[in-house]
């Protein structure tokens, strides 16, 4: 069953019959975790790098930025019983939707903002498929953890895995 993942939300699934997916990642960015040996996945859909811009927003939105939404995703996460040290982490988005390529360039502040995050966290990339001017499509398939994107029509596996 698909699960839909909206802009500034985040779920997490043990269920080996769920296809977690997220639509239209423009400069925003997708991020899936997977524990094989759990059998658990999750997937955040971020807008904003930092929830500094807005403290209040980020209380009531907190998966509207890279940093309160990663931490509201790995405590679903780890709840469900995933565990970080063996995860598996895809990200995908950061277009430079709009020619937003200036000091204001949204996608490469996610981007950067994720990757601090994720380095933080001792957590390493299993692949990415970021930038470009594209939007995309980001699927977890729970079964397996396989992690696709999809970009004008076409299905490419995000860091080898299918």
């Amino acid at each position: 069953m698909n699960i839909v993942v909206d802009v500034s939300d985040a779920r997490v699934s043990r269920d080996r019959e769920d296809v977690l997916v997220t639509y239209a990642l423009g400069s925003c960015i997708g991020l899936t975790i997977y524990d094989p040996v759990a059998g658990c996945g999750g997937l955040l859909h971020y807008q904003l790098p930092s929830s500094t811009l807005d403290a209040a927003k980020a209380q009531r939105t907190p998966h509207m930025f890279a940093d309160s939404g990663m931490e509201t995703l790995l405590g679903q996460f780890t709840a469900a019983g995933g565990q970080e040290r063996r995860a598996r982490v895809h990200i995908a988005g950061a277009a430079e939707m709009f020619h937003d390529t200036g000091p204001f360039s949204i996608g490469k502040r996610n981007h950067t903002a994720i990757r601090k995050i994720l380095w933080q966290r001792g957590l390493l990339l299993a692949g990415e498929d970021i930038g470009g001017k594209a939007p995309r499509n980001l699927y977890l398939r729970i079964a397996d953890g396989a992690v696709v994107v999809k970009a004008a029509g076409a299905a490419r596996a995000a860091g080898g895995v299918l």
